[in-house]
């Protein structure tokens, strides 16, 4: 599975490219096994062009980040967590369409740009 648009983290990289990102971070969990993982890498590397001047993509294979994964609570695979500011605004787990992502992304970023949302 390549991507073309997103960083690659381990456990020892994940802080310095999601966590401490300039711009929003959406870390994506997956594993070359996943079979619903494969499906979704296509849209994965549409939303990362999608969003290039707005998110930060970031993949992480649990094979290699097993302890990012677990201390962030990923327990299904494909899933995505997006980080602002080093906290986690939002969690997606589970193969879904485009459109259902961009959704979730669009109503995290629109949490990000207005915070009295989340009250």
């Amino acid at each position: 599975m390549t991507f073309k648009k997103a960083d690659t983290a381990t456990d020892e990289t994940f802080e310095d490219l999601a966590i401490e990102s300039e711009l929003p971070a959406l870390a994506y969990f997956w594993a070359s096994w996943c079979g619903p993982c494969r499906t979704i890498a296509p849209i994965v590397e549409e939303l990362a062009e999608d969003y290039k001047d707005s998110l930060k993509f970031v993949k992480i294979d649990i094979d290699k980040g097993q302890r990012t994964a677990m201390s962030l609570g990923v327990l299904n695979i494909p899933a995505m967590i997006l980080f602002f500011h080093g906290e986690p605004v939002g969690m997606a787990a589970g193969a879904q369409s485009k459109a259902a992502l961009k959704e979730k992304i669009d109503q995290w970023l629109e949490q990000i740009n207005n915070p009295a949302l989340s009250h």
